[in-house]
């Protein structure tokens, strides 16, 4: 999709990205400051291979404020990007035949990680009209000998799920009776929530789990820091120890100013969600109510994060599967993800990450190409 978008750009074709989930708003001013301040101070040698000392203190501080996970700076790890905390702690556990168990639509990346360490993907089916959420007696029949890991993941890419309080409790109750069972929390879009209730993360509800949990979060989205390549995460001593012989091993450190600059970002002032929140949520409802309006196509009104899973199953039987759907709005100047590359099926993903403006010109766009 991405190699056909540049296609036609170098073709001089006018085509609008809504694949990207990437915050369109400008780094906030402060954490732009740090990294200048730090190339300055000639910040640009290498630093701890798990992260800067000050760094793990704000991350710290960041999981505390924010997540409600107290936790010691000496259990935190730097990665670059959120993803490569996940790939590590993976990579430290899973061996050939271990089993994952994954709610599906998931991020394109969970089951590539899994599958790459020799792991055995096992698929927890969710539903649109359950706001894509999964009853944890659907959990426990899935879990065998072999399962090692379950990862959660809200506010959820690409649905926008969000899982409460109470669903995180019965998952809990579940793991209770499994001991062996670890968990990946994938908690990167919590603080773009919409429904005014807290963010609930299990770490935090469920103390006497904590050992078991990997809470895994960053500043690409709550700060627009994309390009910086900062993920945090936090567990017990044994996984974060082991990820971090991975990472000595494989990258080394993160980037010096980019930590620097995620220091600032995680100690400096957070009041702007506000306002970015409030924006992203009258996004959000402009493209439901878009989407709504093209026949033959359905979306349920997501929670969190910045992205709307479109179903488009009345439609099929004019494409050979949504892969064809996407390529065929492409062709018609907006670029989006086929539902079929998450593990659903018959719809695509849009991110609302995008200009008021561009959104309108979209949405008018897809409902020509599907007139």
């Amino acid at each position: 999709m991405t190699d056909r978008a540049t296609e036609l750009r170098e073709q001089g074709r006018d085509v609008i990205s809504l694949s990207v989930g990437e915050p369109d708003f400008a780094t906030p001013a402060h954490v732009i400051e740090a990294a200048k301040a730090a190339l300055d101070a000639g910040d640009t040698k290498y630093t701890p291979v798990t992260g800067t000392a000050r760094l793990k203190r704000a991350a710290a501080l960041h999981f505390g404020r924010d997540l409600g996970i107290e936790t010691d700076p000496k259990n935190v790890i730097v990665s670059a990007g959120g993803k490569q905390s996940i790939f590590e702690a993976i990579a430290a556990t899973v061996s050939e035949g271990d089993e994952v168990i994954i709610p599906a639509p998931w991020w394109v990346s969970y089951p590539q990680m899994v599958r790459f360490c020799g792991g055995t993907v096992v698929p927890l089916e969710t539903r649109a009209s359950e706001g894509f959420r999964f009853d944890p007696a659907a959990l426990e029949a899935l879990i065998t000998p072999r399962t090692k890991w379950v990862m959660l993941n809200s506010p959820g890419n690409p649905t926008g799920a969000v899982f409460p309080a109470e669903m995180l409790r019965g998952v809990a109750e579940v793991l209770r009776r499994h001991p062996q069972v670890l968990v990946l929390s994938d908690d990167i879009y919590s603080p773009l929530i919409y429904t005014g209730a807290p963010h609930a993360t299990l770490a935090a509800l469920c103390l006497d789990l904590a050992d078991r949990i990997c809470t895994v979060s960053g500043v690409s989205k709550s700060h627009a820091m994309t390009g910086f390549r900062i993920g945090v995460a936090t567990g017990p001593a044994w996984l974060i120890e082991a990820m971090g012989r991975l990472q000595s091993n494989s990258s080394g450190n993160p980037a010096s100013i980019s930590q620097a600059a995620a220091v600032a970002a995680f100690e400096g002032p957070q009041d702007f969600l506000v306002g970015w929140r409030e924006r992203f949520r009258a996004r959000r409802d402009h493209v439901v109510a878009a989407v709504g309006a093209i026949p033959g196509l359905s979306c349920p009104v997501p929670e969190g994060a910045f992205y709307v899973f479109v179903d488009a199953a009345p439609l099929m039987a004019r494409f050979s599967d949504d892969s064809a759907l996407a390529l065929h709005l492409l062709e018609h100047g907006v670029a989006v993800v086929a539902a079929s590359a998450f593990g659903g099926k018959d719809g695509f993903r849009i991110s609302f990450a995008a200009d008021e403006a561009v959104l309108e010109e979209a949405m008018r766009r897809i409902a020509a190409a599907l007139a």
